[in-house]
């Protein structure tokens, strides 16, 4: 599979690597045009701005959306007779709470207050076109006269005498009719149902619904002018309206662009600072520079593409900028790693081309797990979510299209910089040694150009050797396994526990500000009005035989077990069948008959208006009708789901068909879905994430432990979200969906160069891929968590959650990469790729390469000295370039070859490009390659001879030599046949 699907894309992105860096001007200047004509689109941003809450944050054709359709057709409102309980929505109205100083608001002083706030508020107007508006012209009537405020018409009725009055709770009777001071007074004292103290007062001003536009004025005006209001002492007051928190949303992107300047700042400081090399000329600044500008460039790019097209921006969509940059960083650091490995004397082109074979895989395969995981998020029945996920993966798509070209490109145009010695900041070139009378600090700053003489590749950062010399030996030791396999059972053990302390649902007021107005607001609602919850409509939703006494029985159990539910008020229930039953009683109305029920409901609908809203009776026929129960003590979002969970089922158990719903249903509905379509988009995208694990890592057993990794990061998420209190909601369910492309770019990464590896056992390839891909891993995860940091200190609730889980997804994904999965690997030789075979082919080779007497020297040798610094003779050919005559210096330490042929100039030998170039210390038995710029002289007839600085020299040779221009063979020597020390040592 891996020769199917592997090698052809590595060998396709080779080829495309070497024809961009042989056009490296085209691919960096075509993204620049590219991006500036598509971000043209962020002209349209502020028409293509979504953010209603309702559309973006409930569930797409909800329950309760359709349940609402259903009560606007059969229960239209009456506007002559305003009802707040038969509002199919939730209402167009101003609020405020006052909140006593002292231990009771029941007072005349703080009602004296609350008496001048209310006229303050009645006042108010706001004039359009000369026309005042006021809230005597706009208000919800009732019997022609605006909505009152009960408890304020008690207190104007007793005046003095209101402190030493009885007040009854929840229901007071006020001349013939009982009020409900449920909704009214909070904080209360109640002893035998006699209202001894309350601790606040709440107002409601309701508006007409018919006309939006002016009603928004003057609730915009009041939004202004009430706080000059609030000089009181006796109260403290807190306020919100209709379209408070709406607006309120809105005002967030106000919070979040401030914070994108500083993150691509903190980004680019970053970047430079992960990249700055010592040396002048082959500093990385500029390439890291260019690196956060291809992320900048991708995200102008896709997002004025979707603006282009018509995809709606929500607020959610602010979120995604941070998170491609730190997709694209991520890319950058894997790509200049595998550039500063490639060979510094190679045309840039073949650098590049072996960059990307290099990178390829890595960089295609966590693209493709991330932009799958968001394009699987568009199933889920949430527009905000749907919206983040197809503007982000589009991101990710034009961000990888950058990687490959643009910053390709620029790596090419740096490469030819570094190719002619250049400085990385002033391009004057500079010498490659410093001269002896320099100080360092010159040689610093004026001398570059350095490369590691033994392999020809960048010199290896201090970070990289940190993870080979050091972090990796320490984790493949046998106690260190088993103490990380330890934390690991503590990590899984903690994060169950915590998935089982999720909580589900948004909570609205996260929609504002921490700091706004109607956070306050909801607060003192929560603590002081929370006893009486919504008031809830049960239908009826087709025709019934109301005069039939069997059905009426079923109908009349069905609302015995609504009322022996745990949170319904038993002596809360409004009923017109019930009201309409004890009018026939004292009507001597035989009620059983069907001609009289229908005959008699006419007048009694008319008589009692408030009903007449509650009946469709249409052409002698009842459509539907609906009565109400009253909840309590509905308090927090599991309260919620549960109300909601168990009125449906009681109304799914009854045989007549019935349904419940209330406005604030719209927003409940999101618990019946967000587990469920979480639960389904993790599967799918796991799944997906396996499949594509399959097809580009070389190794079936590695790409299980990749989905492990899925899985275990998953539920780590999952379990400290909730223990770091941040809600299931459709916010974090975005994230989960991330977590999932992000695990598997750190667990896919370092699998693959585990599994690429070519070292022998199991622990050495998990050293070997730590030390290629360690570094970059970790720079990759430090940019993103820096790139998403700044959102910590969000006012708001969308992008503090955003920062909280991106947070976990990185330092848990991190952790899994560059700690779990090499450990677990190691357990597991298969992955290494037949590793007793391997063994086996090696000692063939040593048997081979000496003389048995002189082997066992190499063997015990071996035993002493770490096999990974021998592997390079077992595993590689060090060719030079070219032939070069060399010059004489004795040699103390050479190879014995067995060869004919080798031609010979001046009684001197050069090596030519088919033979290998080789110094083996003595003691060590290190060996050591050198390139056609190393001169070289050889031992010729058994004379030795060497190049300079005792470099490479061979003796022992028997040839056959003829004067030309040039070093040739015919016969090259094969074996290595001994050692021979000139110097007797």
């Amino acid at each position: 599979m891996r020769h199917c699907v592997e090698k052809p894309i590595s060998i396709g992105f080779q080829k495309f690597g070497r024809f961009v860096g042989s056009n490296p001007w085209w691919f960096f200047l075509c993204p620049l045009l590219i991006s500036t004509l598509l971000g043209s689109g962020f002209y349209f941003l502020e028409e293509r701005e979504s953010n209603d809450i309702e559309e973006q944050f409930t569930p797409v054709n909800g329950p309760a959306k359709l349940e609402r359709q259903f009560v606007q057709q059969n229960f239209p409102l009456n506007d002559s007779v305003f009802s707040n309980q038969r509002l199919y929505t939730d209402g167009v109205y101003a609020s405020f709470i006052a909140v006593s100083t002292s231990p009771s608001i029941l007072t005349q002083a703080a009602f004296r207050e609350i008496e001048r706030l209310d006229r303050s508020i009645r006042a108010l107007n706001v004039s359009v076109g000369g026309e005042a508006l006021t809230f005597d012209g706009l208000c919800a009537r009732r019997y022609k006269k605006c909505i009152p405020n009960k408890i304020l018409d008690v207190y104007n009725f007793y005046g003095e005498r209101f402190e030493k009055t009885e007040l009854t709770f929840p229901f007071f009777r006020f001349g013939f009719t009982p009020v409900f001071l449920g909704y009214s007074v909070g904080g209360v004292n109640v002893s035998s149902a006699v209202l001894k103290s309350a601790k606040a007062i709440r107002f409601f001003y309701f508006l007409k619904e018919d006309n939006r536009s002016r009603t928004d004025l003057w609730l915009n005006e009041f939004l202004k002018v009430f706080p000059s209001n609030l000089s009181t002492k006796f109260i403290k007051v807190t306020y919100s309206t209709s379209l408070s928190r709406q607006v309120e949303f809105e005002a967030n992107t106000k919070d979040v662009i401030p914070l994108f300047s500083i993150t691509y700042v903190i980004a680019i400081a970053f970047s430079i600072l992960s990249c700055l090399r010592f040396d002048c000329v082959r500093n990385k600044v500029w390439v890291a520079t260019f690196g956060v500008l291809s992320a900048g460039l991708a995200v102008l790019s896709s997002f004025g593409m979707m603006l282009h097209i018509g995809v709606p921006f929500v607020m959610t969509v602010a979120n995604s900028p941070f998170l491609i940059l730190g997709i694209g960083v991520d890319d950058m650091f894997i790509l200049i790693s595998c550039w500063q490995q490639t060979n510094v004397h190679d045309q840039v082109e073949d650098r590049l081309a072996n960059t990307y074979k290099e990178a390829a895989i890595s960089i295609t395969i966590t693209t493709l797990t991330d932009v799958l995981a968001f394009y699987i998020g568009l199933m889920t029945p949430f527009r905000s979510v749907q919206s983040f996920c197809l503007y982000t993966s589009t991101s990710i798509l034009f961000c990888y299209i950058y990687s490959i070209t643009f910053f390709g490109a620029f790596l090419v145009l740096n490469g030819r910089r570094e190719n002619r010695n250049q400085h990385w900041l002033t391009c004057k070139e500079v010498p490659e040694e410093c001269p002896t009378d320099q100080s360092k600090w010159h040689e610093l700053c004026c001398v570059g150009g350095a490369y590691d003489l033994h392999t020809g590749s960048e010199e290896v950062q201090p970070m990289n050797h940190f993870f080979k010399k050091y972090y990796g030996p320490f984790l493949t030791k046998s106690w260190t396994k088993v103490f990380v396999i330890l934390l690991y059972m503590l990590y899984l053990t903690v994060s169950i526990y915590g998935c089982f302390q999720i909580k589900e649902g948004i909570d609205l007021r996260n929609l504002a500000a921490d700091d706004s107005y109607v956070v306050r607001y909801y607060d003192d609602e929560k603590a002081y009005f929370s006893e009486y919850g919504p008031n809830i409509m049960v239908i009826v939703r087709s025709e019934f035989s109301y005069w039939d006494e069997k059905n009426m029985s079923d109908l009349e159990s069905c609302v015995e077990d609504f009322k022996n539910l745990s949170f319904i008020e038993k002596d809360i229930f409004t009923s017109w069948i019930k009201s309409y039953k004890y009018y026939g009683y004292h009507k001597n109305l035989n009620l059983s008959a069907e001609h009289v029920f229908k005959d008699n409901l006419g007048t009694f609908l008319r008589f009692y208006s408030d009903f007449r809203q509650d009946v469709n009776f249409t052409n002698n026929s009842i459509y539907a009708s609906r009565f109400f129960i009253q909840t309590v003590n509905i308090s927090t979002a599991l309260d919620e789901m549960n109300m909601l969970n168990k009125l449906r089922d009681t109304a799914q158990r009854c045989p007549v068909p019935l349904l419940v719903y209330h406005p604030a249903f719209i927003y409940h509905d999101q618990y019946a879905v967000i587990v469920s379509n979480t639960i389904q988009n993790i599967a799918v995208t796991t799944a997906v994430m396996l499949l594509i694990s399959l097809l580009l890592i070389p190794n079936p057993l590695c790409s299980l432990w990749v989905t492990f990794s899925i899985a275990s990061v998953i539920v780590g998420v999952t379990g400290f979200m909730a223990l770091w209190d941040v809600n299931l909601d459709t916010i974090s369910m975005i994230i989960l969906v991330v977590c999932i492309g992000f695990s598997v770019d750190f667990s896919a990464h370092i699998s693959y160069s585990f599994v690429s590896s070519k070292k022998l056992s199991a622990n050495e390839k998990a050293v070997d891929a730590l030390f290629s891909l360690g570094y970059p891993i970790l720079q990759g995860a430090v940019s993103t968590i820096l790139g998403v940091v700044v959102l910590s200190a969000s006012k708001n609730y969308i992008f503090r959650t955003f920062f909280k889980i991106m947070f976990l997804v990185i330092f848990f994904g991190l952790f899994h990469g560059i700690t779990f999965i090499p450990v677990f690997l190691t357990f597991f030789d298969m992955c290494s790729g037949m590793y007793d075979k391997v063994n086996k082919d090696k000692q063939g080779l040593e048997d081979q390469a000496t003389g048995n007497s002189h082997g066992n020297n190499i063997q015990s040798k071996a035993k002493e000295n770490d096999l990974t610094e021998k592997e390079i003779y077992f595993n590689h050919t060090f060719l030079p370039d070219v032939t070069e005559p060399c010059n004489s210096k004795p040699c103390p330490s050479v190879w014995g070859l067995t060869g004919i042929s080798q031609d010979v100039q001046n009684s001197q030998m050069c090596m030519i490009s088919t033979i290998p170039m080789f110094k083996v210390d003595s003691q060590t038995y290190t060996v050591h390659m050198y390139t056609n710029h190393d001169t070289a002289t050889f031992a010729v007839n058994g004379q030795s001879k060497c190049g300079p600085d005792d470099q490479n020299c061979v003796g022992n040779v028997n040839v056959k030599s003829e004067m030309s221009n040039h070093c040739t063979a015919n016969n090259i020597p094969s074996i290595f046949t001994s050692f021979s020390d000139v110097d007797g040592s």
